[in-house]
Protein backbone atom coordinates (compact mmCIF):
# COMPACT_ATOMS: atom_id res chain seq x y z
CA UNK A 1 0.00 0.00 0.00
CA UNK A 2 2.79 2.28 0.64
CA UNK A 3 3.81 2.11 -2.70
CA UNK A 4 0.74 3.03 -3.67
CA UNK A 5 0.13 6.15 -1.48
CA UNK A 6 3.68 7.25 -3.25
CA UNK A 7 2.36 7.13 -6.53
CA UNK A 8 -0.86 8.85 -5.97
CA UNK A 9 1.19 11.51 -4.03
CA UNK A 10 3.10 12.09 -7.31
CA UNK A 11 -0.05 12.92 -8.65
CA UNK A 12 -0.77 15.58 -6.90
CA UNK A 13 2.44 17.71 -7.93
CA UNK A 14 2.89 19.38 -11.14
CA UNK A 15 0.13 20.40 -13.39
CA UNK A 16 -3.26 19.13 -12.51
CA UNK A 17 -4.93 16.51 -14.37
CA UNK A 18 -7.50 13.84 -14.03
CA UNK A 19 -4.81 11.44 -12.64
CA UNK A 20 -4.62 14.41 -9.89
CA UNK A 21 -7.90 14.32 -8.94
CA UNK A 22 -8.54 10.62 -8.51
CA UNK A 23 -5.16 10.49 -6.52
CA UNK A 24 -6.79 12.91 -4.55
CA UNK A 25 -9.74 10.89 -3.94
CA UNK A 26 -7.95 7.82 -3.22
CA UNK A 27 -5.65 9.61 -1.03
CA UNK A 28 -8.72 10.85 0.89
CA UNK A 29 -10.41 7.76 1.04
CA UNK A 30 -7.22 6.23 2.66
CA UNK A 31 -6.66 9.05 5.11
CA UNK A 32 -4.00 8.10 7.56
CA UNK A 33 -1.74 9.64 9.36
CA UNK A 34 1.01 9.15 7.16
CA UNK A 35 -1.70 11.04 3.83
CA UNK A 36 -2.48 14.03 6.75
CA UNK A 37 1.22 14.54 7.14
CA UNK A 38 1.87 14.31 3.60
CA UNK A 39 -0.88 16.65 2.39
CA UNK A 40 0.13 19.10 5.27
CA UNK A 41 3.72 19.22 3.87
CA UNK A 42 2.29 19.77 0.55
CA UNK A 43 0.85 22.89 1.76
CA UNK A 44 3.99 24.80 1.47
CA UNK A 45 4.54 23.41 -1.95
CA UNK A 46 5.71 26.27 -4.53
CA UNK A 47 3.13 24.97 -6.69
CA UNK A 48 0.19 26.80 -5.99
CA UNK A 49 -2.11 23.65 -7.78
CA UNK A 50 -0.09 21.36 -5.65
CA UNK A 51 -1.01 23.21 -2.59
CA UNK A 52 -4.66 23.41 -3.89
CA UNK A 53 -4.87 19.56 -4.37
CA UNK A 54 -3.26 19.01 -0.80
CA UNK A 55 -6.11 21.46 0.38
CA UNK A 56 -8.66 19.48 -1.38
CA UNK A 57 -7.48 16.02 0.22
CA UNK A 58 -7.18 17.18 3.52
CA UNK A 59 -11.07 17.51 3.36
CA UNK A 60 -11.58 14.62 2.11
CA UNK A 61 -10.01 12.69 4.82
CA UNK A 62 -12.39 12.05 7.83
CA UNK A 63 -9.48 12.43 10.58
CA UNK A 64 -8.15 15.48 9.48
CA UNK A 65 -8.18 18.05 12.71
CA UNK A 66 -4.83 17.75 13.03
CA UNK A 67 -4.68 19.26 9.85
CA UNK A 68 -6.93 22.23 10.31
CA UNK A 69 -4.67 24.67 11.91
CA UNK A 70 -1.77 24.20 9.21
CA UNK A 71 -4.60 25.02 6.77
CA UNK A 72 -5.36 28.04 8.34
CA UNK A 73 -1.85 29.15 8.86
CA UNK A 74 -1.69 28.20 4.63
CA UNK A 75 -4.62 30.54 4.07
CA UNK A 76 -2.77 33.68 5.85
CA UNK A 77 0.31 33.21 3.68
CA UNK A 78 0.90 35.95 0.92
CA UNK A 79 1.88 33.08 -1.67
CA UNK A 80 -1.87 31.57 -1.36
CA UNK A 81 -3.74 34.83 -2.19
CA UNK A 82 -4.48 34.20 -5.68
CA UNK A 83 -6.16 30.78 -4.65
CA UNK A 84 -7.35 31.40 -0.99
CA UNK A 85 -10.72 30.44 -2.56
CA UNK A 86 -10.19 27.34 -3.72
CA UNK A 87 -8.36 26.47 -0.65
CA UNK A 88 -11.31 27.37 2.14
CA UNK A 89 -13.91 25.16 -0.04
CA UNK A 90 -11.61 22.20 1.96
CA UNK A 91 -13.19 23.24 5.25
CA UNK A 92 -16.20 22.00 4.14
CA UNK A 93 -15.03 18.62 4.90
CA UNK A 94 -13.73 19.43 8.01
CA UNK A 95 -15.79 20.57 12.11
CA UNK A 96 -14.91 23.74 12.31
CA UNK A 97 -17.57 23.91 15.15
CA UNK A 98 -14.60 25.74 17.10
CA UNK A 99 -14.09 28.37 14.20
CA UNK A 100 -16.75 30.86 13.79
CA UNK A 101 -14.47 33.56 14.11
CA UNK A 102 -11.91 32.80 11.59
CA UNK A 103 -14.58 32.17 9.20
CA UNK A 104 -16.43 35.20 10.31
CA UNK A 105 -13.13 37.28 9.53
CA UNK A 106 -12.68 35.61 5.73
CA UNK A 107 -16.37 36.15 5.13
CA UNK A 108 -15.61 39.90 5.93
CA UNK A 109 -11.77 41.04 4.68
CA UNK A 110 -11.86 38.53 1.61
CA UNK A 111 -11.92 38.58 -1.96
CA UNK A 112 -15.49 38.06 -3.31
CA UNK A 113 -15.23 34.03 -3.85
CA UNK A 114 -13.46 34.21 -0.07
CA UNK A 115 -16.36 35.85 1.13
CA UNK A 116 -18.88 33.88 -0.63
CA UNK A 117 -17.54 30.49 0.32
CA UNK A 118 -17.21 31.77 4.07
CA UNK A 119 -20.81 32.73 4.47
CA UNK A 120 -21.89 29.71 3.20
CA UNK A 121 -19.84 27.65 5.74
CA UNK A 122 -21.10 30.38 8.16
CA UNK A 123 -24.80 29.37 7.08
CA UNK A 124 -24.51 25.66 6.52
CA UNK A 125 -22.05 24.44 9.05
CA UNK A 126 -22.62 23.50 13.26
CA UNK A 127 -20.54 26.39 15.43
CA UNK A 128 -19.80 26.42 19.09
CA UNK A 129 -21.47 29.87 20.02
CA UNK A 130 -20.43 31.84 23.34
CA UNK A 131 -20.62 35.10 24.31
CA UNK A 132 -17.07 35.07 24.10
CA UNK A 133 -17.39 34.28 20.04
CA UNK A 134 -20.18 36.97 19.62
CA UNK A 135 -17.58 39.66 21.46
CA UNK A 136 -14.50 38.89 19.03
CA UNK A 137 -17.04 39.17 16.17
CA UNK A 138 -18.67 42.38 17.32
CA UNK A 139 -14.88 43.22 17.23
CA UNK A 140 -14.00 42.35 14.30
CA UNK A 141 -17.27 44.05 12.72
CA UNK A 142 -16.17 47.14 14.48
CA UNK A 143 -13.03 47.20 13.15
CA UNK A 144 -14.01 46.36 9.66
CA UNK A 145 -16.94 48.85 9.60
CA UNK A 146 -14.54 51.52 10.86
CA UNK A 147 -12.07 50.74 7.65
CA UNK A 148 -13.95 50.44 4.54
CA UNK A 149 -15.60 52.65 2.46
CA UNK A 150 -19.20 53.55 3.36
CA UNK A 151 -20.73 52.81 0.15
CA UNK A 152 -24.01 51.23 -1.39
CA UNK A 153 -22.34 47.86 -0.96
CA UNK A 154 -21.11 48.28 2.56
CA UNK A 155 -24.88 49.35 3.03
CA UNK A 156 -26.10 46.10 1.92
CA UNK A 157 -23.28 44.08 4.15
CA UNK A 158 -24.04 46.03 6.97
CA UNK A 159 -27.69 44.63 6.71
CA UNK A 160 -26.49 40.84 6.33
CA UNK A 161 -23.83 41.57 9.08
CA UNK A 162 -26.39 42.88 11.50
CA UNK A 163 -29.01 40.35 10.86
CA UNK A 164 -25.99 37.36 11.58
CA UNK A 165 -25.30 39.20 14.71
CA UNK A 166 -28.77 39.52 16.26
CA UNK A 167 -29.59 36.08 15.04
CA UNK A 168 -25.73 34.72 17.37
CA UNK A 169 -27.28 36.95 20.25
CA UNK A 170 -31.03 35.53 20.26
CA UNK A 171 -29.47 31.93 20.06
CA UNK A 172 -26.71 32.80 23.24
CA UNK A 173 -30.03 34.33 25.07
CA UNK A 174 -32.17 31.20 24.17
CA UNK A 175 -29.25 29.32 25.43
CA UNK A 176 -28.78 30.86 28.47
CA UNK A 177 -32.40 31.82 29.38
Amino acid sequence: MAIEITTALKELTGELNDKSFNASNYLGSIGSEEVVNAMIALLDDPNPETRFMASRTLGLVENNSAALSWLFEAFKKKENSEILGDLIMALEGFDVSDNYVDIFKLYLFGSFKVSRIAEDLLDHKEFNITPRVLKKVQKHWLHYSNNVKQDEAFSLQKIEVEERLNDLKGFIDDSQG
